[in-house]
């Protein structure tokens, strides 16, 4: 048994039995990963999936067993790596990151950049997904860590890190009604007009759901995406109001207005890690570009298991990070 088998094992698992899929994930060839699932079957003295005809249908109860303890092995063979790479000084690497379209176009690259700087044998992989997908992506390892947003508690899934607290902003053409206002509309009168926002905007555990079904109001969407350029671009071809995240509007164009949308909560970003995962030195490099707050020292004693996760309080996005919206 070697760890190339119990990898490729978990590669078929975490590609829903297929093997070209699994293969492709693994840099292997599809006759190669199956010749080497063969012959851990052949050692094992049981299947480990369910054939039909040449294609795997499901993992055996025996199956499962074994698919658990080589997560655990994997990880455990993943940790001795970074501990033996931070202890070498090496300087090269690879980090993957799941995070939103949001986080990715408009907070990342200046701490991407920074790390490049300080580590640039490392490549950087990132891997925007919608809301509900970036910490299941993470939960099956195929990220280094995750960075999430939430209106309430924290991220589960691992060990959570508050980064900053943000707001969102209203987007408006320089002709609309509300363009002129002295201050931000209320729920009421945002109810009163079609939105472009977020695609998770219209899930129902949105804070943005929550906030306007607590006015009595249910909010019309004229359409949603996942990212925030293309929000703007339809608030400018006169669909709706934009409702989006103050980090992505920056300095607005001359033919839109940014308004402040004081009924709507605060939400905060998070880092997700994996926990008892040993971190290698960019990606804690990365953690303190994002939270110049956190120290990194806390950061392993907590993975470590040596320290309570006791955080300082996030600071608001235009404090560090950028001028707030006015």
């Amino acid at each position: 048994m070697t760890l190339t088998q119990l990898r490729y094992l978990v590669a078929i698992a975490d590609s829903r039995l297929n093997i070209t899929q699994a293969a492709a994930r693994v840099h292997a060839t599809q006759p190669g990963l199956s010749k080497q699932l063969k012959q851990l079957e052949d050692e094992l003295g049981f299947l480990l999936f369910v054939r039909r005809g040449r294609s795997l249908d499901a993992i055996t109860p025996a199956g499962r067993q074994v698919l658990e303890h080589a997560r655990r092995i994997l990880d455990e063979a993943a940790k001795i790596r970074a501990w033996a790479a931070n202890e070498r000084g090496q300087a090269a690497g690879r980090l993957v990151l799941a995070t939103t379209h949001t986080q990715a176009r408009h907070v990342l690259p200046t701490a991407i950049a920074h790390v490049k700087r300080a580590f640039p044998n490392v490549s950087v992989h990132l891997q925007p997904l919608a809301d509900g997908e970036v910490l299941d992506h993470l939960a099956r390892g195929q990220a280094d860590f995750a960075v999430v947003s939430s209106s309430g508690a924290a991220p589960s899934g691992g060990l959570a890190i508050p980064l900053y607290r943000w707001r969102r902003v209203v987007l408006v053409p320089r002709g609309h009604a509300l363009a002129h206002r002295e201050h931000g509309p209320s729920i009421d009168e945002l109810a009163a007009h079609p939105l472009v926002s977020y695609e998770s905007s219209t899930r129902a555990d949105s804070s943005l759901q929550q906030a306007f079904n607590a006015a009595g109001h249910d909010p019309r969407f004229a359409m949603t995406a996942r990212d925030a350029d293309l929000i703007k671009t339809y608030v400018r071809a006169g669909l709706g109001v934009g409702v989006l995240a103050e980090m992505a509007v920056g300095d607005p164009d001359a033919d839109l207005v940014a308004l402040p949308a004081p009924a709507l909560p605060e939400c905060v970003a998070w880092a997700v890690l994996p926990r008892e995962r040993v971190l290698r030195d960019y990606a804690l490099e990365l953690l303190a570009a994002l939270a110049p707050q956190i120290d990194r020292r806390d950061v392993r004693r907590v993975l470590e298991g040596n320290a309570p996760a006791d955080w300082p309080p996030a600071p608001a996005w235009g404090r560090t990070h950028a001028a707030p919206v006015a």
